[in-house]
């Protein structure tokens, strides 16, 4: 598919006059909708206009109370079971739904509503005695402001429960139980651990000061120590996975958050000198557990040979055949097989390919995607690697894979990335309802 959408005419048994059919029926079910992020996709001058998140979460059930035991000593995924599945993806949204913006005066250019607006419908949520949980997840899909994310985070990931009187109790529970586990695993001389968890350690101990390698903060002693410490931990209490490499990277979204509650300003200014033990224990414990609430839901990305990710990197190849035959040819031409750069992607989830400050406003999407989340992987991976569709199609084997590793992203802002998370939108609800278009 070429951005330019040229070529709209032509027989049923055309590509392009396929996609250009299945993208008026796109437009017209979804007319009136706002659209998830900043930029309005526009093929032929036509709007597309999808709600303002994937709302797939239709079951207003407290989730945190069927979700509060973590999988921890066990291979299985999380919150997946079919009858839930089958519920979720049942219950499109109405066209009059009441959460769409009540007009268009909010959408300059396709921009999301106002900065203040959109504040104001995350207070109205957070002061609820419950929070509605679906809401929250259809506001923090286009974005979280900033000072929310640790609470809004917490909360997302069913850390937190929806009910406002039992929030603290819980946490000062679930944050004294880190404490305990620190103590009982990591805190012990390696004459207590086993040859395996020694060279685990050894490994956690080698990978932390590779993590977020460009921001100097990541640096300081007692952020390796506490990466060394949570993600040491975490691999003792999940031994169907124990430690992969990958998720150093993704604990580190986390750790920003949460250290952010305390540090205020721009990172490079911040001191870990002015943090208590207390506060460092805390900002340590709400880690550990939002990451695992969060791997709780994609294990199998993270056990032996990795299978979960191999499944998805077979899936963005037959997605990016549907969307953008010519690239896709071409990278088979050349023999580069997408497990040779998208591996990376679905292990890191992309925290590598984009600037540091965007992977926060990344992450407010993905943990509002929830147990969908790797499905939806599929379809930002596509969306990222068509970015460069045009670039792609003049480069052999060996410049393809210089440039897939050392992506042209540093200079991205927001826009960049909400185009990124407005394509995969519009590919996913064209997609997701007709399996058959991805079948080879």
């Amino acid at each position: 598919m070429n951005s330019d959408g040229g070529g709209g005419g032509g027989s049923p048994n055309n590509t392009e006059w396929r996609f250009n059919q299945t993208l008026r029926n796109v437009q017209g079910m979804l007319k009136g909708r706002s659209f998830p992020g900043k930029v309005l996709l526009t093929r032929r001058f036509e709007p597309l206009s999808p709600p303002e998140y994937s709302p797939r979460f239709e079951n207003g059930h407290d989730e945190y109370e069927q979700n509060e035991g973590s999988q921890e000593g066990k291979g299985q995924a999380y919150g997946n079971t079919t009858d839930n599945m089958s519920v979720k993806k049942s219950n499109p949204p109405s066209t009059s739904s009441t959460n769409s913006l009540p007009d268009a005066q909010g959408l300059v250019s396709g921009a999301r509503a106002t900065d203040s607006a959109r504040i104001a419908k995350f207070k109205n949520e957070l002061s609820r005695p419950a929070v509605i949980l679906d809401k929250l997840r259809e506001l923090s899909w286009s974005g979280v402001p900033p000072y929310m994310r640790p609470k809004i985070w917490r909360l997302l990931l069913g850390y937190a429960p929806p009910n406002a009187d039992r929030r603290e109790g819980v946490l000062t529970r679930k944050r004294l139980e880190y404490v305990e586990c620190v103590f009982q695993y990591y805190d012990i001389p390696d004459t207590e651990r086993s040859d395996e968890e020694i060279n685990m350690l050894r490994q956690i101990a080698v990978d932390c000061p590779r993590t977020v390698p460009d921001v100097t903060f990541f640096q300081h002693p007692q952020i390796q120590k506490s990466l060394e410490r949570i993600l040491y931990t975490w691999a003792i209490r999940h031994p169907a996975s124990g430690y992969v490499q990958g998720i150093n990277d993704i604990l580190t979204p986390f750790l920003v958050v949460f250290l952010s509650e305390h540090l205020h300003g721009n990172m490079d200014t911040w001191s870990m000198e002015s943090l208590s033990l207390q506060d460092i224990s805390n900002i340590e414990a709400d880690c550990y557990w939002c990451l695992s609430k969060f791997l709780d839901g994609m294990q199998d990305h993270y056990t032996f040979a990795q299978p979960g990710i191999q499944r998805l990197v077979f899936r963005l190849k037959e997605l990016v055949h549907r969307i953008d035959e010519p690239v896709s040819k071409h990278i088979e031409e050349q023999g580069l097989d997408f497990l040779q750069f998208a591996f990376r992607w679905f292990n890191c989830l992309l925290i590598r390919e984009i600037p540091f400050h965007l992977v926060t406003r990344l992450w407010d999407t993905y943990l509002a995607e929830g147990d969908y989340l790797p499905d939806f992987l599929v379809y930002i991976s596509a969306s990222f690697l068509v970015t460069w569709s045009d670039k792609l199609k003049k480069l052999d084997f060996q410049e393809m894979v210089m440039f897939l590793q050392h992506l042209p992203t540093m200079n991205w802002a927001h826009h960049e990335l909400e185009m990124v998370l407005s394509r995969a939108y519009m590919w996913h609800t064209m997609f997701k309802s007709s399996p058959n278009h991805l079948a080879s």
